[in-house]
C-alpha cells in the first residue's frame, strides 16, 4: 500500500497542515515582534558577545 492511503484514512486529515501552518506563523510573528520591540542594546551586547575579548579561554 502506498503512504498516502493511510492519510486518507484518518478523520480529519486536512485540519493538521492548517494548524502546523497556523503555529509555525503565530510563533514566527512573535519572535519578529520580540525582535522589534526588544532593546537595541542588549541586541549590540548579543551581536558582539561571540567576539568579545575579555574572556578568557
Amino acid at each position: 500500500m502506498k503512504f498516502i492511503h493511510y492519510l486518507e484514512t484518518i478523520t480529519h486529515v486536512g485540519i493538521y497542515p492548517l494548524t502546523s501552518l497556523a503555529v509555525f506563523g503565530l510563533f514566527f510573528l512573535g519572535v519578529a515582534a520580540w525582535a522589534w520591540k526588544a532593546d537595541k542594546g542588549y541586541i549590540g551586547k548579543m551581536t558582539a558577545m561571540p567576539f568579545s575579548e575579555n574572556e578568557s579561554e
